[in-house]
């Protein structure tokens, strides 16, 4: 199939199909992405300019969505929105196929290496293998740079029609100081009539094209160098670029293009080669949301906007297997009326979001620009705290995210109960795995080998008169959580404190994590601890999903 023509500018009269109300609803969630994933409703009215009652209802829809949180007068992006960057990652197909690469060469050049390709004007980054040092990159998947100051942007402009160019002149005069790019820092030291870069682009562009690779020469920040070469597919069309990126404090840019070439280039011709395998088979969408938006319409009335949540559910429908979709396909995978799908895409073609040629319509990167950037920061404790919140509000006892940490657990999440006599352990509290609930259930999550070797080194201590410290009853205990998926512990870490816990666990089913109720032995019996497993388990699924959407293509650190 032909290249995807380019979309649009949104800037451009929207058409008459148009569906405001998803217009306006993608408005609001840009400028939540801009300010880093959260705003006060009272802000998102003054820079929409949209009425008090409009924000709340969009906010309304976008929660029930799980998009958004809305936490008294705030909103606040939610990990669930990631979904919408997910689909254009998995129906582009380069992380999936040209991550490995990348991940390798980081390793073996030990620098950081990232995967970016054109989005207008810019370049957006789909990939990232980093390095961790004390000066490391930054930048994170989905975030989009002035293609001006990068290593990728010249291979890109090096293709560009007349008509790109004008329009990078154009945003350039306009926004000289690089405003609208909220991940870099802006333009400084230089007075804003300063364009000399414009004739810079054009060189490095025609120099890129000749020698077949660019740099990016401290022009991002000080410091901070890169080199990058042009990953073409099958009929040579340039899809997107590699960069290995370093610091001068390590090479200077030629040192770093002398030492890298060699290596980036024959991992170049490794992702072509994978460009060149089979796209997988059109494989049918698992869910169609439109009889849920009907369901969500009937519930919460008019504080339930349907056309923007059948408009946002459009982008859902592409994915693996899926990159490009007639209208009737679009249709089809979201359940909703062809007339209703089409109006929807026309919207999302006019401000961008997707992209048309030959009666296929393709998601666009600007996917990634709903939120995906701030997300793709969170850490498993922030993903979990507001589930736990909830489960503390529902059981009213204090609830936990805790972690293995060596032979100990490691709280890393907690929402403590209002109690007069509660149970008094704080993020970063370290506790003997052996005598705790989650620990157990973490311990009976690990393959049977690891687990003994665990237990062989714990050397356990009796902390209670009830203390299990006995290898071989400690092993059966493992196997029966390992069994009935959760563990109960009743005063063995401490007289009068009880505790049951359940795992979470990661998208390849290893138990990364557990949640728990801990309460005084005086508030509840055994059976009324097991009683609190149905909210419990609730719990972990729904921190699962989230982690399991934020964790696709970007990594979720514990902290």
């Amino acid at each position: 199939m032909p290249a995807i023509a380019h979309a649009p500018s949104a800037d451009a009269a929207a058409p008459a199909e148009a569906v405001g109300p998803l217009t306006r609803g993608l408005a609001v969630l840009r400028l939540l992405t801009d300010a880093g994933g959260r705003l006060g409703l009272s802000e998102l009215v003054r820079e929409t300019g949209l009425a008090r009652s409009t924000v709340d209802r969009i906010a309304s829809t976008l929660e029930r969505m799980g998009y958004l949180r809305v936490e008294g007068s705030a909103a606040a992006l939610a990990p669930r929105l990631m979904e919408l960057g997910n689909a254009y990652l998995s129906a582009v197909r380069l992380p999936d196929l040209l991550g490995p690469h990348a991940t390798r060469l980081a390793d073996l050049l030990d620098e950081s290496v990232s995967l970016a390709v054109p989005d207008g004007d810019g370049i957006r980054f789909v990939h990232q293998a980093t390095r961790r040092r004390a000066l490391s990159l930054s930048f994170r998947i989905g975030d989009r740079l002035p293609i001006e100051r990068t290593a990728p942007g010249p291979l890109f402009a090096a293709e560009w029609t007349e008509a790109a160019w004008a329009a990078w002149r154009e945003r350039r005069a306009v926004d000289p100081e690089d405003r609208g790019f909220p991940a870099v820092p802006p333009r400084s030291g230089a007075p804003v009539s300063d364009l000399s870069d414009l004739a810079d682009l054009v060189d490095r562009a025609a120099e890129a094209a000749q020698r077949g690779w660019a740099a990016d020469d401290q022009l991002i920040e000080p410091g901070l160098v890169a080199i990058a070469l042009p990953v073409r597919d099958l009929v040579g069309r340039q899809v997107c670029a590699v960069s290995v990126v370093s610091h001068t404090s390590r090479h200077s840019a030629a040192s770093l293009a002398e030492t890298a070439l060699p290596r980036l280039r024959e991992t170049v011709a490794l992702m072509e080669a994978e460009l060149g395998r089979p796209t997988p088979p059109l494989t049918p969408s698992a869910e169609r949301p439109a009889e849920w938006s009907r369901q969500s319409k009937q519930e919460l009335g008019a504080e339930f906007v349907e056309s923007l949540a059948r408009g946002l559910t459009v982008l859902t429908a592409f994915g693996e297997g899926r990159a490009e979709l007639p209208l009737t396909a679009v249709a089809e995978a979201t359940g909703l009326p062809r007339a209703t799908a089409r109006r929807a895409l026309l919207t999302l073609q006019h401000l961008g979001y997707v992209a048309a040629a030959e009666r296929c319509f393709a998601p666009t990167p600007q996917m990634l620009a709903l939120g995906f950037a701030p997300l793709s920061r969170l850490s498993l404790a922030q993903i979990a705290e507001p589930h736990l919140a909830a489960l503390a509000a529902r059981v009213h006892d204090s609830a936990s995210l805790a972690v293995l940490a060596g032979d100990d657990i490691q709280y890393i999440a907690r929402v403590a109960a209002t109690r007069v006599m509660s149970v008094d352990l704080r993020v970063g509290t370290r506790l003997p795995a052996y005598a705790t609930s989650m620990g157990r259930v973490l311990l009976a999550g690990l393959p049977p080998e690891q687990r003994a070797a665990r237990l062989a080194s714990a050397d356990p201590q009796p902390l209670t008169r009830r203390t299990v410290t006995s290898a071989a009853a400690l092993a059966a205990l493992l196997d029966q959580a390992a069994d009935e998926g959760h563990a109960l512990v009743d005063e063995e870490l401490e007289d009068g404190l009880r505790a049951i816990a359940v795992p979470v666990r990661d998208r390849d089913g290893r138990a990364v994590a557990a949640v728990n109720v801990s309460m005084h032995a005086a508030r509840r019996s055994l059976a009324d601890c097991r009683a609190l497993l149905p909210a419990l388990r609730a719990t972990a699924a729904a921190v699962e999903t989230d982690l399991h959407t934020a964790g696709r293509y970007a990594r979720v650190e514990p902290v």
